[in-house]
């Protein structure tokens, strides 16, 4: 299936037409990979997963109201919005963390760029014997999936919370060689992700993925620990907006971050279909692309 023919609807921002009105598939006339960072004549093409989130609706109307014309390229394939944004089908794109941002562009040989942060949504440590990290005690028995992202992500939401420490600080590719047995509180065991939650009743605690979270009977709320937004481990895993190299500083693309960040709507939307798990973020675009680079940089050396 082609990119074009993956996409389930493209709505168009226009003043005049109320949103059920909306049409798809409307032509760009805007100057995308263009390079020259003027303003954009034109809609603006951002692609998505998931544009049925009722947040998007609203954050098309409050570009609308700002003067910029908005067209969202709904994608069902993760693997198609960075090649769309790379070969010009779209000016922007909003659906990755860095980690996924930096995978693609060194398998890619490409340079897509993160030009503002949306939120992150928490990795969660959970137990059923014990009410807080402090509580649990030295010696213990901590599951983190076995999955390689997961695992690498659970045990540094581990670190940060004090239970165990890292080798070299850890990275986006730490394993259980690389938890310093000496200086940890805890002991570490992998399972797979699926049965985190149904091995509670046998461990202290448990990185249980968000997937899994509400099968198991818990809620969000529930966690005794997950990522620390202000952590830098927890960084790569924050979610952007990315674009081309050569449109980093294009001026309708920042406003359009500041859109996304500042219009209440838009930020109480992407909290209720997170179910409250979201961290909402404005980190700087300085931190990101250093992230990014260190992201590269790590997964390149995987290699």
């Amino acid at each position: 299936m082609s990119r074009r023919t993956a996409r389930k609807s493209i709505l168009t921002a226009l003043a005049a037409l109320p949103l059920a009105a909306l049409l798809a598939a409307c032509a760009s006339t805007g100057d995308a990979g263009s390079g020259d960072n003027a303003e954009t004549e034109g809609p603006v093409k951002i692609g998505v997963v998931g544009a049925s989130d009722p947040y998007w609706a609203d954050y098309v109307e409050a570009a609308a109201a700002e003067g910029i014309e908005v067209e969202l390229v709904d994608f069902t394939d993760y693997s198609q919005p960075n090649p769309a944004l790379t070969e010009g089908e779209l000016d922007l794109n909003q659906f990755q963390h860095i980690v996924y941002l930096a995978g693609y562009n060194v398998a890619s040989g490409e340079d897509l760029q993160p030009i503002g942060s949306t939120a992150i949504y928490p990795l969660g440590l959970y137990s059923t014997k014990y009410e807080s990290v402090e509580d649990i005690p030295a010696g213990e028995t901590v599951a983190v999936p076995n999955d390689e992202s997961n695992r690498a992500r659970g045990l540094l939401v581990l670190q940060s919370a004090g239970l165990i420490e890292l080798k070299s600080g850890g990275s986006i590719f730490s394993n259980l060689d690389d938890v310093d047995t000496e200086k940890s509180k805890v002991t570490v065991t992998e399972l797979a992700a699926d049965i985190t939650a149904n091995s509670l009743p046998d461990v202290a605690a448990a990185i249980i993925n968000n997937d899994f979270v509400e099968r198991a009977g818990l809620s969000a709320s529930d966690a005794i620990a997950q990522d620390d937004p202000s952590d830098p481990n927890a960084l790569p895993y924050v979610n952007v907006f990315a674009a081309k190299a050569d449109q980093v500083d294009n001026p309708t693309y920042l406003k359009l971050v500041e859109i996304f960040q500042n219009t209440q709507s838009v930020q109480d939307g992407v909290l209720e279909v997170s179910g409250g798990t979201a961290v909402l973020l404005q980190t700087p675009v300085a931190d990101l692309v250093e992230s990014l680079k260190k992201v590269e940089a790590d997964t390149k050396a995987q290699k």
